[in-house]
């Protein structure tokens, strides 16, 4: 008689071939641990995959694309992941959205969680909703001991963090999250709060651990907000990251206990760049690398915070047990410490230490800031190459010397007596192409615009209606000197250019039109004119007519609309006949006026107040118009509004330079040549405004940073500056402007 076996032979893995959700369906409720479905290459529409299972460490489940990146899932579709050891790879999310609130999760339902799960060589890319007011997550990490790697998240454009971890149940404490290797690509400004990149717990979590460790990931041009990383619990791990050319900062928000050390922060000169925020109890921010960084307050390179007292948790903890050490801040704007003292904000930092750092400012400003008390912070062993200090830092030792490059591009000091102090040398920084996804590529730093075909264009309006169908993204359409009269609304869905050639007396060519708007901006639409006459003469009397505006429905992608010696004139068939409109739900990165001439106009240059909700949010964040000339304008040069509380934003940005205006706003619906309502930053300088309507300049919250300085107002009454929140004098630097009565002129 044969021996049975007391050994079970294990079961051999299978594999199951998908084609369609039907085939996956009933594969799923087949599988097994060590088992593998392998979804068909090709597009996925409207699939609300789940995947759940129990595998174990050596023999997980595996769902993953027939070649990486093969599987394209598009319309409504999302993933959903329940179980134990199962492994996700291959998958691309593009040309659509999710129909819940997250794109992957790492839950099937609230009772079914992910845990040592991975997922791996996964893209979501420009995956939003279709209405940019709408909030939803990428990615929600619930569970434990679940890995997010080398994965690509690029274009998000509505609220809602990119890539949340979640500890709304007990379950997802302690959780011990990998998140490494991924690209984390361009995220453009929202206009309101919830712009995050990486968030990791809610306030009303924070009491607890996460134990989250983010680690060799790149985040590129992610300027969603003022906070990258906004870590909101305890106990978390933040090193060996990238930060290259994003607006904001990694900010310990809320929780005790982190740790960021070993990143590279690259602010190449950009606007608001910053480098780590501290708050709360017990941080270590060590080891770190910031160069090129030009944020302040909040977002400098380096913010010591100062706390409310007894602070509830949704506020701010006092700092208390810092230890800043061996950092190195160089060529950037602003150190802040105890920043955002006010009445709430009242706790200095306390038992802090800030330890051999090395910094080097620029000369513009004050480099190391104080706000409020420092006797809590110790300062030993730290060098200033260069920039001012504020008198309660100037314990921060001066040093000489001059700075070499490493082969890894980093700047360290040539004195020997300095090679203790700032960021180690054997620091490394990621490369593109160590992270994200192996087979999709990443968006370039150029600009939209002529980096396509150039389209020679003559005749009539046919001739350029038909060149402009024909364009394609990047294009840019010539048009030799003539009359172009067109018939049409022209709807810019790509970025285009359309320029002029000069004839030989220097005339331009001129476009007329016969629609309430020449060019209408879809979503994913960009317009850049050069060298032309735009005459509204042949325009209709329609309500709302604009020569540009952007869709009637939400444009999920940030618009820019450029004008480089453009003369827009006739403009008058009705009492509101703006330049350029900006709808609601929409926002432009960049509306830019150059060396360019208006005259007879009724309306509006630049409208930009739709958003009248007071949520924060705004339409525009860069408005800027240079060395350009603006005759009878019935309207306001610009109407920009950002109403409400929020401060997670940046903007808007108003610059108005070296430009005249005669007879400006004086239309009876208008009463002033330009209204600023909210905006963040504004300067404008070098300007002539004669007999026009008086400027109006409104401040909300945060702390704006408005300068008028050599200006002249000939007949023109002063700037009406008005606060809203803020006990005190208008926060206005005026210098240098002269007044003229229309005798004295």
């Amino acid at each position: 008689m044969a021996a049975i076996s007391l050994f079970a032979i294990p079961a051999q893995a299978e594999d199951y071939h998908v084609a369609n959700q039907e085939e996956y369906s009933n594969a799923l409720n087949q599988i097994d641990a060590g088992d593998a479905i392998i979804l068909a290459d090709g597009e996925w529409r409207d699939f609300e995959m789940v995947v759940a299972g129990h595998g174990t460490a050596d023999r997980p489940i595996t769902i993953r694309s027939q070649t990486p990146g093969g599987v394209t899932l598009t319309g409504q579709s999302n993933l959903r992941i329940g179980g134990h050891h199962i492994l996700v790879s291959g998958l691309v999310f593009t040309n659509g959205y999710s129909p819940t609130g997250e794109v992957i999760a790492f839950r099937r339902d609230s009772d079914e969680l992910a845990y040592d799960t991975r997922v791996t060589q996964i893209v979501i890319d420009s995956f939003s909703k279709p209405d940019r007011t709408e909030s939803d997550i990428w990615v929600a990490m619930f569970g434990r001991n679940n890995r997010f790697d080398h994965n690509n998240l690029i274009g998000k454009t509505n609220p809602g963090v990119t890539l949340a971890v979640r500890l709304n149940s007990e379950e997802s404490r302690e959780n011990n999250h990998r998140i490494d290797h991924n690209y984390f690509g361009p995220r453009p400004v929202l206009g309101s709060n919830g712009g995050e990149t990486l968030r990791i717990g809610t306030s009303h979590y924070s009491m607890f651990n996460s134990n989250t460790v983010v680690e060799n990931n790149v985040f590129d041009r992610v300027d969603g907000e003022v906070e990258i990383i906004s870590s909101k619990s305890g106990s978390n791990v933040i090193r060996e990251n990238l930060f290259l050319r994003s607006a904001g900062a990694v900010t310990l928000r809320h929780g005790d206990n982190s740790l960021v050390e070993r990143n590279v922060f690259l602010g190449h000169g950009k606007d608001h760049t910053g480098g780590i925020r501290v708050i709360n109890r017990n941080q270590t921010v060590r080891d770190n690398y910031m160069e090129g960084l030009r944020g302040t307050g909040f977002t400098s390179a380096l913010t010591v915070m100062n706390g409310v007292p007894n602070s509830p948790v949704n506020r701010y903890v006092q700092v208390d047990g810092a230890v800043i050490e061996g950092n190195s801040v160089l060529d950037s704007y602003r150190i802040t410490l105890g920043a955002g003292a006010d009445a709430e904000r009242s706790a200095p930092p306390v038992n802090t230490s800030l330890l051999r750092n090395l910094f080097s400012g620029l000369d513009d400003g004050t480099f190391i800031e104080v706000d409020a008390d420092i006797s809590g912070i110790a300062l030993r062993d730290n060098a200033l190459i260069a920039g001012s200090v504020h008198s309660a830092a100037e314990a921060i030792s001066r040093a000489e010397t001059e700075m070499v490059r490493a082969a890894t591009g980093l700047l360290y000091p040539t004195d020997p007596a300095l090679a203790e102090i700032g960021a180690p040398r054997d620091l490394r920084v990621m490369s593109l192409d160590e992270v994200g996804a192996s087979y999709y590529g990443k968006p370039d730093n150029e600009g939209p615009f002529q980096t396509g075909r150039t389209l020679e264009v003559s005749g009539d309006g046919y001739t350029l209606f038909t060149a402009f169908k024909q364009a394609r993204d990047g294009d840019i359409l010539q048009i030799a000197p003539g009359t172009y009269e067109l018939e049409r609304t022209l709807q810019v869905d790509h970025s285009l250019t359309i320029r002029g050639v000069a004839a030989q007396d220097g005339t331009l060519p001129i476009i007329r039109f016969a629609r309430p708007s020449l060019f209408e901006i879809r979503d994913g639409g960009g317009l850049q004119l050069e060298k032309l006459v735009i005459d509204g003469e042949l325009a209709p009397d329609a309500a709302g007519n604009s020569v540009i505006r952007t869709s009637n429905t939400p444009i999920l992608g940030n618009v820019l609309v450029e004008l480089d010696s453009v003369e827009m004139r006739n403009l008058t068939v009705n009492r509101n006949f703006n330049v350029i409109t900006i709808g609601k739900a929409t926002m432009a990165d960049a509306v830019t006026i150059r060396n360019s001439s208006f005259s007879d106009i009724t309306g509006t240059i630049v409208s930009a107040f739709a958003e009248v909700d007071d949520l924060g949010r705004y339409n525009v964040d860069y408005l800027t118009i240079e060395d350009s000339h603006f005759t009878d304008i019935g309207g306001a040069l610009a109407n920009v509004y950002r109403g409400g509380t929020d401060e997670s934003t940046f903007g808007p940005h108003v610059n108005i330079r070296n430009s005249h205006f005669t007879n400006v706003g004086r239309a009876a619906n208008a009463g002033t040549s330009l209204t600023l309502h909210g905006v963040q930053e504004t300067e404008i300088s070098g300007n002539s405004f004669t007999a026009s309507a008086p400027l109006s300049i409104t401040h909300t919250v945060g702390t704006p940073n408005t300068r008028l300085s050599g200006n002249e107002f000939v007949a023109t009454l002063p700037p009406q500056l008005t606060e809203l929140n803020f006990a005190g004098e208008p926060r206005v630097e005026m210098t240098r402007n002269n007044f003229f009565s229309e005798a004295a002129q």
